[in-house]
């Protein structure tokens, strides 16, 4: 985890508000997303807009930083790379799944992450997880499964299987991002994430893009923004709060999706979804609230031990 979350002062509400604040945000992306895949918009040319338009407000976020421009220097590259390889294919999955599935299905499968993050901490970086939090996992996955019910015809196969590798891979990058985040701010690792994908997305753009009308740009320059803006306030409500305090608003994600499917796309969500869903999000915020009693109890320790 970021060590942003500590910088300056502990500030709950303004750090829930910014994170319902991104949520709304991304949900809005995520809306013009899929309604530039159904003008036949190439969901590599939907990236490169969406990371084109956050490059200038990274830039202007380093350059009030207290630390400035020298604050981007790291020793990490190796580490950044992957991030940002494993965050590019994270995105674009996610991406893809919004265009193939009803926005609050991809929605609901991509609360997944925590589960899956869980899990690849237990076999990858051998962190000890204890019988609570291995229960929570294995119902996590019940409620996947009363979500895309394998073999029945509710959701498309292929699109949920796009949704769930999605939320794997985005898993894998939560892993790298705890890595860094031992030495590197958050912003600074949002930089090298962008200047690291920026030259890949803008040659699949020229190959896969094209000429559009006004109405289809219109929908790339919403990716962007709200793109920017959910970046920017998911940076910011770190600053005010603790993950622990705002990670549960990010559940709210689900509201705007099935709003906006509803309202935009004529989408309703099935019963599957009404059902599956709380599982899914009790799950995650189980874990949530496991891994704030064990740094809880870690700072106790720590404490105890410079006394």
């Amino acid at each position: 985890m970021s060590n942003d979350a500590t910088l300056g002062q502990n500030r709950p509400i303004a750090g829930i508000l910014t994170r319902l604040a991104a949520m709304l945000s991304l949900g809005i992306m995520f809306a013009f997303v899929k309604l530039a895949g159904e003008q036949g918009v190439h969901v590599t040319e939907s990236l490169f807009y969406r990371q084109l338009t956050a490059m200038p407000l990274i830039c202007v976020l380093i350059w009030r930083s207290e630390a400035g421009w020298p604050a981007i220097r790291s020793d990490k590259h190796g580490l950044h790379i992957l991030r940002s390889t494993l965050g590019i294919f994270a995105m674009g999955l996610n991406f893809w799944a919004m265009t193939l599935l009803p926005l609050a299905d991809a929605t609901t499968i991509s609360f997944t992450v925590p589960i899956f993050a869980t899990l690849f901490a237990a076999l990858i970086l051998r962190e000890k997880v204890g019988i609570q939090r291995w229960s929570a996992i294995l119902i996590g996955f019940i409620g996947v499964l009363v979500v895309i019910q394998p073999g029945g015809t509710l959701i498309p196969a292929f699109g949920a299987t796009v949704a769930l590798v999605g939320a794997l891979v985005t898993a894998a990058v939560t892993l790298v991002i705890r890595m860094l985040g031992r030495t590197e701010t958050s912003i600074v690792t949002i930089f090298w994430f962008s200047v690291y994908t920026l030259p890949a997305l803008a040659v699949c753009a020229y190959i896969y893009g094209g000429g559009h009308d006004a109405q289809t740009w219109g929908y790339l320059l919403g990716i962007g923004i709200f793109g920017a803006l959910g970046q920017l306030t998911i940076t910011q409500s770190l600053r005010f709060a603790p993950v622990s305090t705002i990670v549960p608003m990010d559940y709210t994600a689900l509201l705007w999706a099935t709003i906006f499917g509803i309202l935009i796309f004529n989408q309703f969500p099935g019963l599957s979804i009404w059902i599956g869903a709380p599982i899914i999000i009790g799950s995650g915020l189980f874990i949530a609230w496991r891994e704030h009693v064990k740094a809880s109890k870690q700072l106790v320790a720590r404490a105890e031990q410079n006394a």
